[in-house]
């Protein structure tokens, strides 16, 4: 009776969330954009569309805030770790047994935003701050990212594709409450991105720019799920070994991970992922 109870409660929660994402309408990407055009325009305005002056511009902006941020070194290097998917979705790991309707949109964001992620860094080629500043100006937090694939932050679209995607699932209805949700998921979205130019691996600009890119994946990503049952069989309890594999896999590699760096956000990681391990066995023997 209990495991019924669940069941119809799982049920009810998805609806909800399938509610709320199909009342989205196209127009959300209209403001993403515009802030894309706008930066755009900032840019050749500064003269600042070459790769050079793209990275000058930002220059004293960049030493300002890693001078800043890399004064929490543990901290920082702990929050940049959310934009790590294997971490962060992992923290998300039991939504796949509760509201599986959000991991699906999940999955269809973060293959958005990989595409985009991979195009645009190739398309534009710009420098990371190790490649074109000297590693001696500023701090360096965890390991020397170098090469020209900058812009846009992998980490700033990951965190802001997921928090897109747990912003529409679960927004309040009153208006002034929608407005506070945003605003929070915004703030936190920033705060997390802005640790990349505080472990010395992005511009500002990067980060600014994978957000946007972040906030389109994601709201890509909630369309796509519902416009398109491709991820439905994840509702599936026959399909639960797939995911049990994929959670010990992943387990197995935060455990290599806490070996290497020892950070605490892998065991808040594992310990999520271990208790979904658990719940998916669970459920998936009581079928």
């Amino acid at each position: 009776m209990p495991f019924i109870l669940k069941s119809v409660a799982k049920e009810a929660l998805n609806s909800v969330i399938l509610e709320k994402y199909t009342k989205l309408k196209l127009s959300l990407f209209v403001f993403p954009f515009l802030l894309l055009l706008a930066l755009v325009v900032f840019l050749y305005s500064k003269n600042s569309l070459s790769v050079l002056n793209y990275v000058g511009i930002q220059k004293n902006y960049f030493y300002l805030i890693n001078a800043q941020l890399s004064q929490f070194p543990c901290l920082m290097y702990n929050l940049t770790q959310f934009g790590d998917a294997l971490i962060f979705f992992s923290l998300l790991s039991p939504l796949l047994i509760y509201t599986p309707k959000i991991w699906e949109a999940l999955i269809s964001g973060s293959i958005v935003s990989l595409i985009l992620s991979k195009v645009l860094k190739d398309f534009f080629s710009v420098p990371r701050p190790a490649q074109i500043y000297d590693i001696n100006s500023f701090k360096i937090i965890g390991e020397k990212l170098i090469g020209y694939n900058s812009l846009p932050s992998g980490h700033s679209i990951t965190i802001f594709c997921t928090l897109t995607v747990l912003l529409f699932a679960f927004v309040p209805n009153k208006f002034y409450s929608k407005i506070a949700w945003t605003v929070i998921f915004i703030l936190l979205g920033s705060a997390l991105s802005l640790t990349r130019v505080g472990v010395g691996a992005h511009h500002p600009i990067d980060v600014f720019t994978g957000g946007i890119i972040g906030y389109i994946s994601g709201l890509s990503g909630i369309f796509i799920s519902v416009k398109y049952k491709i991820w439905t069989w994840i509702n599936f309890k026959k399909f639960y070994p797939v995911f049990i594999l994929l959670f010990l896999i992943c387990s197995v590699i935060l455990i290599t991970k806490i070996n290497a760096k020892n950070l605490s956000i892998f065991y808040f990681a594992l310990a999520s992922l271990l208790f979904s391990l658990y719940k998916i066995i669970y459920v998936y023997i009581k079928k």
